[in-house]
């Protein structure tokens, strides 16, 4: 009930990352039930269907994250307070986040199957002059078991997701995250006479004393620059193995590396991507200290110093994107050297697949973008009455941007290349 009441109550903008679970969710069932579908219209091609399932895991895995990113942006699980108010503990926060993911991920399925059921021609007349007949194999029973395990799949992977992405430990602190009525953070208010005063000096010097360390010009720890190394060497480990299983008198198309006809392509592409997710807080981090090397201006200084501190939240959504992007630029490269063979392989549930993973991915990097300037806002506040210049912080954000861009767009394009060079040549 009190997550059903959250998702009532909550701002517009919460609202719509909700409904966008739901629709990500939604194609991830519909793409579910297509594949099985073909398993039904061509049960002697096995191997075929199982090709297309396991193709599947792209957009599940996409709609997936963004679930886990819309759950730690959640108002409810950033504001502990409020929830200590209603009797939930820290405890129960991934809990509450599970349920709420499920909620919006079940309202996607049942959206996928009727959809699904509608395009099948058994909710109402068949649409678009039965083109869709032949696509979802409507001339065949549905079973019911495996169309239910199959939509659930979807929420109970999300809610899953949500409550890791949830625990304690793993949401950012929040300014005034846990402020009490007497205005303290976190204890009791304070009592009136000399002893409450004293004890709301202290508070005063407490909370003086940790903005002063968010506003720290030395780095903390450096968690995510252990992941470069391990990073880079997967990216190493994955374009050679990809190119060792390359090796044959005829280049390989794009059709064979799709239907799984070259496992050593895939597995080296599979080695890549982790390599690039794992890499991504690193060179987010990298990319901060090299912005503060030497005698660095205001701007420089604030830009470098966000990025360290913020690697870890906004890293990994930045490599998934950039392993993203360099799949497409390969896969391109491919379809370029084989346009007929290619075109083969890209029907229309492909392209829906590939729209799902490039919109999901980009907007849990966006996500990311928020709950990082979510949680700069007291700092930010903190500068700006310490007299700084709204064009500093504008300015510390666009270098920022820009650094970002030049660096995962260069890594994206090199990634990109030598994934397809030894298919192409």
């Amino acid at each position: 009930m009190l997550a059903l009441r959250l998702a009532r109550g909550g701002h517009p903008l919460t609202l719509l990352r909700r409904l966008l679970v739901s629709c990500a969710t939604a194609v991830v069932g519909f793409l579910l039930l297509a594949a099985l579908s073909h398993a039904l219209a061509h049960p002697q091609q096995s191997g075929t269907s199982l090709v297309r399932l396991v193709w599947c895991l792209a957009p599940l895995a996409a709609a997936v994250q963004f679930a886990a990113a819309v759950a730690r942006t959640d108002p409810g699980s950033r504001s502990p307070s409020a929830l200590d108010a209603a009797g939930v503990g820290p405890a129960r926060i991934p809990l509450l986040a599970a349920v709420s993911t499920a909620m919006s991920s079940l309202l996607g399925s049942a959206v996928a199957l009727v959809i699904y059921l509608h395009l099948r021609g058994q909710v109402a007349s068949i649409p678009f002059d039965g083109a869709a007949v032949k696509l979802l194999a409507a001339d065949h029973p549905l079973p019911i078991a495996a169309t239910l395990v199959l939509l659930c799949v979807p929420p109970l992977v999300a809610a899953g997701a949500a409550a890791l992405a949830t625990r304690p430990g793993m949401l950012p602190a929040t300014a005034g995250a846990g402020a009490t009525a007497g205005g303290g953070t976190g204890t009791p208010a304070a009592e009136p006479g000399a002893h409450g005063e004293a004890t709301g000096a202290r508070h005063e010097r407490a909370a003086d004393y940790r903005e002063a360390q968010s506003l720290r010009v030395l780095p903390g720890p450096l968690p995510a620059s252990v992941t470069l190394p391990w990073g880079a060497a997967f990216i190493a480990a994955g374009l050679a193995t990809e190119t060792y299983a390359s090796r044959s008198p005829e280049p390989l198309s794009l059709s064979a590396v799709l239907s799984n006809s070259a496992p050593g392509v895939l597995g080296g592409w599979l080695l890549t991507v982790l390599g690039l997710v794992l890499a991504g807080p690193g060179l987010t981090q990298l990319c901060g200290r090299l912005l503060a090397v030497g005698r660095p201006g205001a701007v420089r200084l604030l830009a470098g110093r966000v990025l360290q501190q913020e690697a870890v939240r906004i890293g990994r959504p930045l490599g998934v994107l950039c392993a993203v992007a360099a799949g497409g630029l390969a896969a391109s490269e491919l379809y370029g050297a084989s346009p007929h063979d290619g075109a083969r392989m890209f029907g229309p549930l492909a392209l829906v697949g590939a729209a799902l993973v490039v919109l999901c991915v980009t907007a849990s990097a966006l996500t990311a973008a928020a709950e990082s300037r979510a949680a700069r806002r007291p700092a930010n506040a903190a500068l700006a009455k310490l007299g700084a210049p709204r064009r500093l912080l504008r300015g510390a954000a666009a270098l920022r941007a820009v650094v970002i861009c030049v660096v995962f767009g260069a890594l994206t394009w090199a990634v990109g290349q030598l994934a397809a060079l030894p298919l192409t040549t």
